[in-house]
């Protein structure tokens, strides 16, 4: 905390850079230096990680528009200045502002040009970046060298001693963990967070004799990582696997002692010349094959190769004598000429195979490959295309790049109107099979034209296949969400209808998705959405349906929170942050730290919820939710408020808001008059928790009349927790407002 109070001391910019490996505690170091900071009064932004297919980091706001008229530097230089006076505009007034820049190991070179630009401002701001240390690229290299300029902080996040890692392990697998379980933990994951927790819950679930296995998280999190490497990179992991840590780096080798060799220098080989060489990241993951978490990373790399690879002479294998060896198969992105259909379409085939092996960030790269290589000279090229746009829109938008995920979708729905083959733009449309809890659209406009292209084609001469019928079904039920006209539950039903018939696991996964949006048609269907969820778990665990498994882990977080259940909902939270970690799904961890101010909330603790609840302001503000995040912030403080409502943005939450607000500055008038226009609630997640807030004001104002229509629209749910079927506030039990007030003394 010395830094960020010489920040605000002296009225000047700064940086910290934290690093280290992946699992090390990074975004949680940041996290919790948000958290204290805005409890301080700073203004908190994160800059949300970008994803491996090259997309810049993403602020608040969105960044200005490089492509204005006029000298491309110049208007990359006012787009780089509008963003630093956006960023930096609480500062400016007085009020200092904490940046994170989460894994600038991925991020492009305007990002990183607009972090050089911050840390030399003459305001209160503190630049926190965070990196992974064996994944640096040129760009990020270039990027550390101006920042040196500046005198950085620099932090580097190494494993836990073994008295932290014991205690870490202690509180996921619980005081049945003994000290030697605890040293083998520690030994085994290095000191790295993420592998100690993975083997305390793998010692939780199976005892200590598990603790020799590599949790399957684990081996998830290093072969994802592994597949980024290229050939030579993987062939001397494979062969320091099988040496094991026997020797520090720069350490003679014992053969040299043998032949009366000497040693070299500490970090010098032998022959005194430096003991590695190069300078990418790749090479640096290569460099400390006894790093943390070896005794974990070990089995995994040196895994036998599949039997075709083996066949094949790759790497590492000999070729049969007498035989010359074959040469390897292409890569994507590498066919000759790097352009045209089949390059493209091996691109898209690569692509696709990543998204089906939830491999989202690796199928992004892939599906950029894609739309590159493609020369739109043909029709079919340019349908080929359009194709693979919707396939990077859709891996954008589990990678929690929303903004760009919905641009691309856009740019897909108005080429989907000029297409005369039916079967095509039915498959476009229906190509964003991506999943959705929250039940308020981010884009109406969007959703509107989607929902009018799906109903033309679905009304067309053309006949459909059965598949593309319910995913198109599906699709309008997603975008028809929160209606109440029933057109979206009914596409609903038959899409799982269909799905069910044809046993295609991934094509019922979407229909229940869709299903899921539609189960507010009154209060009181959280037992519903529970068995929803129960059954959409099973469906995805069983089939390696990734990012539907996640979403029923929140569908039952939510529900199990509305039916007053909070164990079960923590233990389906907890699950959806372990999957997310291993899959690098960053959009999850926003609602389950919205979640967790929800829990104290539910605990009634106020004040830390408050805190919390700011806290989680920060990560939903650039999350390219607008559908979440308009007016939740202010309504999450007003459901802790009490007999008080304080001010704020309530966005389209404002009509329910408006006459607890105005109640509470004492203009009784006003607020039956905003009372008696309160419109109907949407039929989504927070039905419950506005009809709650109009029965505060209602009892307020004493108005009986519309107390009794809103407690008999209320009293199917008079066994659950209003608005804790949202995942995020709550006001309490629905039973509560249900009872009749004590008379007043007379």
């Amino acid at each position: 905390m010395g830094l960020a109070d010489a920040v605000a001391a002296r009225g000047r910019a700064a940086l910290a850079l934290v690093s280290g490996d992946a699992g090390a505690g990074k975004t949680a170091l940041a996290e919790a230096l948000s958290r204290r900071l805005t409890a301080r009064g700073w203004t908190a932004t994160w800059g949300h990680g970008p994803g491996h297919d090259g997309a810049p980091v993403t602020w608040p706001g969105g960044q200005e528009p490089e492509a204005a008229a006029g000298d491309p530097a110049v208007a990359r230089f006012r787009a780089r200045r509008a963003a630093v006076a956006r960023l930096t505009a609480p500062a400016a007034r007085g009020r200092p502002v904490l940046l994170v820049a989460d894994d600038l190991h991925r991020a492009d070179e305007g990002t990183l040009e607009l972090l050089a630009a911050l840390v030399v401002e003459a305001v209160p701001v503190l630049v926190v970046g965070t990196f992974r240390a064996t994944e640096i690229t040129p760009e990020l290299t270039a990027a550390l060298a101006r920042f040196a300029r500046t005198e950085p902080v620099r932090v580097y996040l190494g494993g836990l001693g073994e008295a932290a890692a014991g205690a870490l392990a202690r509180t996921v697998a619980g005081a049945g963990l003994d000290a030697s379980a605890a040293r083998l933990i520690h030994r085994r994951s290095g000191g790295n967070p993420f592998f100690v927790r993975e083997l305390a819950r793998l010692f939780a679930a199976e005892g200590g004799a598990a603790l020799d296995r590599v949790p399957a998280g684990v081996r998830d999190v290093i072969r994802h990582r592994l597949a980024r490497l290229p050939e030579p990179a993987l062939t001397v992991l494979r062969q320091a696997a099988v040496l094991g840590p026997r020797r520090r780096p720069g350490a003679a080798d014992p053969a040299d002692r043998r032949r009366g060799g000497r040693a070299g220098r500490p970090g010098r080989g032998a022959d005194g010349g430096p003991a590695h060489r190069g300078g990418s990241g790749r090479a640096a993951a290569v460099r400390s094959p006894a790093g943390p978490g070896h005794d974990l990373r070990r089995p995994v790399r040196a895994a036998p190769r599949p039997l075709a690879c083996r066949r094949r002479g790759g790497a590492g294998t000999p070729a049969p004598r007498g035989r010359r060896r074959p040469r390897p198969p292409l890569r994507p992105g590498r066919h000759p000429g790097h352009r045209g259909p089949r390059a493209a379409r091996y691109s898209a085939a690569a692509a696709d195979r990543a998204e089906r092996g939830s491999r989202p960030h690796e199928a992004a790269r892939l599906w950029r490959q894609a739309i590159d290589a493609y020369d739109r000279g043909t029709p079919a090229e340019a349908r080929g295309r359009l194709a693979a746009v919707m396939g990077l829109g859709r891996a954008l938008a589990v990678t929690g790049h929303l903004d760009a995920a919905r641009r691309l979708r856009a740019e897909a729905v108005a080429a989907v109107r000029h297409l005369d083959d039916p079967d095509l733009a039915a498959t476009v449309l229906a190509a964003f099979a991506v999943p959705a809890v929250w039940t308020r659209n981010d884009d109406d406009q969007l959703s509107r034209q989607v929902v009018e292209e799906a109903e033309r084609i679905l009304a067309g001469p053309g006949a459909l296949r059965p598949e593309q019928r319910s995913r198109l079904l599906s699709t309008i039920a997603l975008e028809l969400r929160g209606t109440t006209t029933g057109r979206g539950d009914r596409a609903a039903r038959e899409a799982e209808a269909i799905a069910r018939r044809t046993g295609d696991p991934a094509l019922l996964a979407f229909a229940l998705n869709a299903r899921f949006m539609h189960t507010f048609g009154r209060a009181g269907l959280a037992a519903e959405r529970a068995a929803l969820g129960a059954e959409l778990l099973t469906l995805a665990a069983g089939n390696e349906l990734v990012t539907f498994e996640v979403l029923a882990h929140l569908i039952l977080m939510q529900a199990h929170s509305a039916l007053g259940e909070p164990a079960v909902a923590d233990a389906h939270a907890a699950a959806a942050d372990r999957l997310a970690e291993r899959y690098e799904l960053p959009l999850v961890a926003v609602l389950t730290q919205w979640y967790a101010a929800l829990r104290l909330a539910l605990d009634g603790r106020a004040a830390e919820a408050a805190d919390a609840y700011r806290a989680a302001q920060v990560r939903l503000a650039g999350s390219g939710m607008p559908g979440m995040a308009d007016g939740l912030p202010a309504l999450a403080l007003l459901t802790l408020a009490g007999d008080g409502a304080p001010d704020g943005d309530f966005g389209p939450y404002e009509p329910w808001a408006r006459p607890l607000v105005l109640l509470a500055r004492g203009d009784r008038v006003g607020a039956a008059a905003a009372l008696r226009a309160v419109p109907e609630s949407p039929h989504d997640l927070l039905r419950e928790a506005r009809l709650c807030l109009a029965v505060r004001a209602a009892r307020a104002l004493d108005d009986q009349a519309l107390l009794a229509r809103l407690r008999a629209e209320l009293r199917p749910a008079a066994g659950e927790i209003a608005g804790a079927g949202s995942g995020v506030i709550t006001l309490g039990p629905v039973a509560d407002h249900l009872a009749q007030p004590a008379p007043r003394p007379s």
